[in-house]
């Protein structure tokens, strides 16, 4: 395995080049995958589409890699997070253009919205399925894939070093002043970094998503959307080719199959890559891992419990199968939308119907603000802030009763309950003013409350597919307007790079050459 701190063979030429070049020459490339797609498909005017975009935007970069190749930024630390910024902003720019292309009567802002969407592992989407060719839905799942890998990418070589994105929990530090950050300064280029992380963690990214979707296809799954659903699992867009939510061919193996893959977006400890201020800790005694599955056993047991007393005397076997169907439609669903990923059980019905309580939104609201592992694909709070709130506490309430006692367990789980629990509760502090002002924007654009709602913690969390299932009526992004979807991409980038970040960025006192 490639170590963090040398440049792999055929990675190390990427960092003589700036972030975004890079990053637009692989949207280049990228788009020749879905133009030959096309063309096996007979669908020529989208292949012509694709393939003259991933043309124009291959030239735009190696032009722009020609002019910029001996350019140094004029900041260290900062210039890092200002490119992975930039790069949100961007890049959906670029991957809208064969959008545009493709798709007939279309605007530049739903092509936009589309794809910062996919970038940032949302997965919110403002055209039905049937408009889209089979290629296109190729085209987005693969930028979810690639937005997925992009942040998973950063919060192991920029994100984390820095005390950022969950791992100012880890370190008990103050966020942007990590004990990396000499280093990081001296190495000001990010695409140094991110392409000796490219060698480590893009074979182990990869080689995830095509064993689930081999998985998929043997169990009997048609192979775009088994592709899909496989990309938009890894990378916790929840993004699919199909009409709904959930796994159609494959049933419930194909469930099976998700549900154990998106444990690696419960976890970073799943992953065979160590991280900054990561202990040797095994993936059984994690607390981000324990605390997901005492969430998801907890919802399965509000949602099934009532119905379960209420029929105890009935054992027959068809209500024995409804009871299985429940169990398991509601255990899916919930790790799908704590992951943020937003993918929904065949059986996810059965639950509803039997706890009695219509469409639970508050349920999945709550499992999405929660989040998934810090070092992730996964959006929303994270589990890691949320587990240390819970052992801070815990400790307060042992104080109460035994003022005098000293809290033991180790260094690491003391600096976890008492410095970690500190960051992360400013975090999640700022996580809800973010939730308020984006509501506030929302109902001035002429939303209502509930929607407003909805639609900024779907965006604030990543997770897209919030809008269709947790309210009584879904609601559609295509009728939304144009400064809604504004309001919603900036949320969706606020969301991805999270607001600790973004302050960390802007700071006046931290931009110091």
């Amino acid at each position: 395995m490639a170590q963090p701190g040398v440049a792999p063979a055929g990675f190390g030429r990427l960092a003589e080049f700036p972030l975004l070049v890079v990053l637009l020459g692989a949207v280049g490339l990228s788009c020749w995958l879905p133009a030959g797609h096309a063309v096996i498909l007979g669908h020529h005017r989208v292949a012509q589409s694709f393939f003259y975009s991933g043309l124009v935007l291959t030239i735009l970069a190696i032009m722009l890699a020609i002019a910029t190749r001996h350019t140094r930024p004029r900041h260290g630390t900062q210039g890092q997070l200002a490119a992975l910024a930039g790069a949100y902003l961007v890049l959906p720019l670029a991957m809208a253009l064969p959008m545009v292309l493709a798709i007939r009567d279309t605007s530049l802002s739903n092509a936009w919205f589309e794809m910062l969407s996919c970038f940032t592992t949302t997965g919110a989407s403002v055209y039905e399925p049937g408009r889209l060719s089979p290629s296109i839905h190729l085209w987005r799942a693969l930028c979810g894939w690639f937005g997925g890998f992009f942040i998973l990418l950063c919060a192991y070589a920029v994100l984390g070093p820095l005390n950022l994105g969950g791992a100012e929990v880890i370190s008990g530090r103050v966020p942007g002043r990590g004990e990396s950050a000499a280093q990081i300064t001296r190495l000001a280029d990010p695409a140094l970094r991110l392409a000796r992380h490219t060698g480590t963690i893009l074979p182990v990214y990869a080689g995830l998503t095509l064993l689930l979707w081999v998985g998929l296809l043997i169990a009997g799954e048609d192979g775009l959307l088994a592709l899909t659903h496989a990309m938009g699992t890894i990378s916790t867009s929840g993004i699919t080719a199909g009409a709904g939510l959930s796994v159609t061919g494959s049933g419930w193996v194909g469930e099976l199959l998700l549900f154990v893959f998106l444990l690696f977006a419960v976890t970073r400890r799943a992953l065979p890559v160590r991280g900054p201020h990561e202990s040797r800790q095994t993936i059984w005694r994690d607390p981000e891992l324990r605390l997901a599955l005492a969430l998801v056993t907890l919802v399965v047991a509000v949602l099934l419990l009532r119905h379960a007393l209420s029929d105890a005397d009935d054992t027959d076997l068809a209500s024995l199968r409804g009871f299985f169907r429940a169990f398991w439609g509601a255990m899916f669903t919930s790790l799908s939308f704590l992951t943020t990923t937003g993918y929904e059980s065949a059986y996810w019905s059965s639950a509803r119907d039997w706890s009695g309580l219509g469409a639970p939104g508050l349920v999945l609201l709550a499992l999405a603000i929660i989040g998934g592992g810090v070092a992730t694909t996964a959006g929303g709070v994270k589990l890691l802030r949320v587990y240390a709130l819970f052992r801070h506490g815990e400790r307060e309430l042992e104080r109460i009763i035994h003022p005098s006692s000293v809290g033991g367990r180790g260094a690491e789980e003391r600096r976890l309950r008492h410095e970690g629990a500190y960051q992360a509760w400013v975090f999640f502090m700022l996580f809800a003013i973010s939730i308020a002002l984006v509501m506030a924007a929302l109902t001035v654009a002429g939303l209502a409350f509930e929607t407003a709602l909805v639609l900024g913690i779907a965006a604030l969390t990543t997770t897209g597919p919030l809008a269709g299932v947790a309210s009584l009526d879904p609601i559609l992004y295509s009728g939304l307007t144009d400064p809604v979807k504004l309001i919603l991409g900036a949320a969706m980038i606020l969301g991805r790079l999270e607001t600790l970040a973004l302050i960390a960025l802007f700071a006046p006192g931290a931009w110091r050459r």
